[in-house]
């Protein structure tokens, strides 16, 4: 009879967890599992959003890999390039940002926390007119004024529209916005460590700031720090608007400045070829589970 009870009361308890896990699974099947299987669907059709979608197998996945020389000449370099600068360096960033203000008392913690976070909340309107007004085409560019003052250039640079340019300026803004919520998780996993390790760490023969860092911060704060890993894989691979809001087109000029975003934007709401555009965001959902899976391998233990 007691177990009867036992076995009743655990039945009635998981009953409960399902009714609190039940709207988020509701939502997280319908904005995610939902849209995935259907772009995965989509992925082996022609379709123009207004004639019936028809099946042509694998046709889109041959076209991109094979056929689509903007794709492999441009866009995928572009955004590879993009993601190892600003996904490892904007990690790092924020790694070391956190770890400095966690050295510093509350108050200009909170205030430099809130400084560095808020480009990343920051909308990409407002952010592409302060980087527009830095970078401008004439004379009246910051960056324009600084180097003719200086001597370097005689004629203003068109930053946004030069080739050259494109992708090292999209590079930098994409490292300025990169302390998001990773950051904000680093500097809460650094702050709430535990202060004993530090103390036998100091018996042990630990010295000073750098050696904690490596011995004991970093391996304490594993699940904060894949978190932030994940999220800045994620964020660097969706990336696309800032270069195409800085230059006024998509594709952007010479296709410098072209990421696996823009491609799909392109394919998909210009040219209204849905069905190559969802076999583009397929090939992109793929690369981010990679990444997100290497992340993961290194900073879960085993």
């Amino acid at each position: 009879m007691k177990k009867r009870n036992k076995i009743a009361r655990k039945e009635y308890g998981n009953k409960q967890a399902y009714v609190f896990l039940g709207p988020y699974l509701i939502l997280f099947i319908i904005f995610i599992i939902v849209p995935i299987a259907i772009a995965i669907g989509l992925s082996f059709t022609n379709f123009n959003t207004i004639e019936k979608p028809s099946f042509v197998g694998f046709m889109n996945y041959v076209t991109l890999l094979t056929k689509d020389e903007i794709f492999m000449q441009y866009v995928l370099p572009n955004t590879v390039t993009y993601a190892l600068i600003v996904g490892p360096g904007g990690y790092a960033l924020s790694f070391l940002l956190a770890w400095a203000l966690a050295q510093i008392s509350p108050a200009p913690r909170t205030i430099l926390a809130l400084i560095l976070y808020s480009p990343s909340i920051t909308s990409g309107v407002a952010m592409t007119a302060l980087w527009k007004i830095l970078f401008s085409g004439d004379q009246t560019g910051y960056i324009n004024a600084w180097l003719i003052q200086a001597g370097i250039i005689t004629e203003p640079i068109r930053w946004l529209v030069d080739t050259r340019f494109l992708l090292p300026i999209i590079i930098i803004i994409g490292l300025w916005s990169s302390m998001g919520v990773g950051f904000l998780a680093i500097l809460a996993g650094i702050l709430n460590s535990d202060e004993s390790l530090y103390e036998a760490a100091a018996i042990d023969g630990v010295k000073n700031r750098f050696q904690e860092m490596i011995y004991i911060t970093i391996p304490t704060m594993k699940p904060q720090m894949l978190f932030a890993a994940v999220m800045t894989i994620v964020g660097a691979f969706q990336n696309g608007a800032i270069g195409v809001q800085l230059s006024g087109a998509n594709p952007t000029p010479g296709y410098a400045g072209q990421l696996i975003v823009n491609h799909i934007e392109d394919y998909g709401f210009i040219r209204y070829e849905m069905g190559y555009a969802a076999a583009v965001s397929v090939v992109l959902l793929g690369i981010v589970y990679v990444f997100s899976t290497v992340s993961k391998r290194l900073f879960t233990e085993d």
